[in-house]
């Protein structure tokens, strides 16, 4: 397990701070990895929003945002990978969903440097929104995922399933239900 900081020395203020942070600290081969793709990510925001702050050439932002949106593709593939400990983990599917927006506004926004919209800047000011809290739940994942103190297994819950009959199952819920 990495070693943590404690909450008050933490500061992420930056999607480069993040991209940093994400490389000092790794659990699992998995755990890497996702550090890893999460990293360049966050690292392709952090390029996108600069060059969108210091540049007014539209070329020079429109390829950054090309390249983000090949790399959030690419980040999410990857998830799909990822194992059942993963996925059996509740702030797993909350990122997805983040990241699914974040993908969705990325899209959006440029769309909106494609026409020359006057709403471009609406359409950046809600990407960066969405960029911040898709990585807050990518960061809160891996939390979970590194401090889950029994994570499940591939087979676990498949084997639990198959031993206890589904109308067993079924009885027990509603005993369950009716306390």
């Amino acid at each position: 397990m990495p070693a943590t900081l404690p909450s008050q020395q933490l500061t992420l203020q930056s999607f480069g701070d993040i991209s940093r942070f994400l490389r000092e600290g790794v659990a699992d081969e998995e755990s890497r990895q996702l550090r890893d793709s999460l990293g360049a990510l966050s690292s392709q925001i952090d390029e996108a929003v600069r060059t969108r702050r210091t540049s007014s050439d539209t070329s020079a932002i429109m390829q950054r945002v090309v390249s983000l949106a090949q790399c959030a593709r690419e980040h999410q593939l990857f998830l799909t990978g990822l194992g059942s400990a993963w996925h059996a983990l509740y702030e797993f599917g909350a990122y997805q969903r983040a990241l699914r927006e974040l993908r969705n506004a990325i899209a959006h926004w440029q769309q909106m440097l494609e026409r020359r919209s006057a709403k471009e800047r609406a359409g950046f000011d809600h990407f960066e929104l969405l960029a911040w809290r898709t990585l807050g739940e990518a960061l809160l994942l891996i939390d979970m995922y590194e401090h889950h103190s029994d994570p499940p297994s591939d087979l676990s819950d498949v084997e639990r399933r198959d031993k206890v009959p589904a109308l067993q199952r079924v009885r027990e819920w509603f005993r369950r239900w009716r306390r």
